[in-house]
């Protein structure tokens, strides 16, 4: 049997889409194609579950025409948009989608009516694939490190330290500097800074006005780098983002921050089964939260109380309850 998987994007979301790569791989013992886009890519490409990666390199038409050759006997598409809908049209194999559920989150986000079924968006990527005799078995996430990886970035990696991933695409989903540097100041543990080009200045700004504890790699390490640091922590801290998901397929402690998004959309650290400590932080008492279901690049009422008005202290005692013993 050959399947196609179909998840154009994010990082966050195509680490979520990994335990159904391994199911179906696992239990039908079928040959596994993935289509994504080219930013994605290395995410899956060390994936043993995966026989082939396809990138979306050209229109959609145009790819689709080009995998007909393959011969699919399935689709399960994992991203269910409109231009999912026009490539599965052209390959002409028989599909299966996951429930997107857009209804239910513009009541969540508009009207504040949460009519969201109390389930991870994990086991909903699970429904395409329940009607070809697949379940999830509960073991969590995956994320493969090349097979020969080697991490020469001098950190010492060996003693314990925090994990903060400082970014988010959105600036609704950031924490703020300030209060960073507040919660840096009384934690005696290094504290590595991860992010993208886009966090430098800010990581930065932390570095500098902090003890000397932390050390600021945004912008300085590959994604793969970020994920080995993660992996190697003693507890992640991070917002609604991407490396909150791999820090959950390594199984890891995770403090995660959350401004204008919210748990209740499904997209929460999983860890399937597995026992693993974790503490979210959220404002429930604002009306306007969640005000999107992804984020803006600044609060729509200005004063952005989803994140201000999170509790330093009570960030703090969590941050010395995970590390306790170390």
């Amino acid at each position: 049997m050959k399947i196609l998987i179909i998840r154009f994007s994010s990082i966050g979301d195509v680490v979520l889409t990994t335990p159904v790569i391994r199911c179906l791989k696992q239990q039908l013992n079928a040959e596994i194609h993935y289509l994504t886009k080219p930013n994605f890519a290395t995410i899956l490409n060390t994936n043993p579950f995966i026989d082939q990666l396809h990138i979306l390199d050209k229109s959609l038409i145009a790819k689709a025409k080009e995998l007909q050759s393959e011969n699919f006997d399935f689709v399960i598409d994992l991203h269910n948009n409109i231009r999912t809908l026009i490539f599965k049209k052209t390959l002409g194999v028989e599909s299966y989608s996951f429930p997107k559920l857009n209804f239910e989150k513009w009541l969540l986000v508009n009207f504040k009516t949460n009519k969201m079924p109390n389930i991870h968006i994990v086991d909903r990527y699970f429904k395409p694939a329940e009607k070809i005799g697949i379940a999830n078995d509960n073991k969590g996430l995956d994320y493969f490190l090349p097979i020969d990886f080697s991490f020469n970035y001098p950190l010492d990696l060996d003693q314990p330290f925090i994990a903060w991933a400082i970014g988010a695409q959105h600036f609704t989903k950031r924490f703020p500097v300030h209060k960073i540097i507040e919660i840096c100041n009384k934690i005696n543990l290094p504290i590595y800074l991860l992010g993208g080009k886009e966090d430098t200045t800010n990581g930065d700004e932390i570095a500098k006005q902090t003890n000397g504890n932390v050390t600021n790699l945004c912008g300085k390490l590959s994604l793969h780098q970020s994920a080995y640091v993660v992996k190697n922590s003693s507890l992640l801290i991070t917002n609604d983002t991407g490396l909150m998901h791999i820090g959950a397929a390594f199984q890891k402690r995770i403090i995660s921050l959350w401004g204008n998004t919210t748990p209740l959309l499904g997209m929460n650290p999983y860890y399937g089964n597995n026992d693993v400590k974790q503490a979210m932080f959220e404002n429930k008492n604002i009306s306007c939260r969640p005000c999107s279901k992804i984020g803006f690049h600044s609060c729509p009422k200005k004063h952005f109380k989803c994140m201000e008005d999170l509790n330093v202290q009570s960030i703090e005692e969590e941050i010395r309850l995970m590390i306790g013993g170390i």
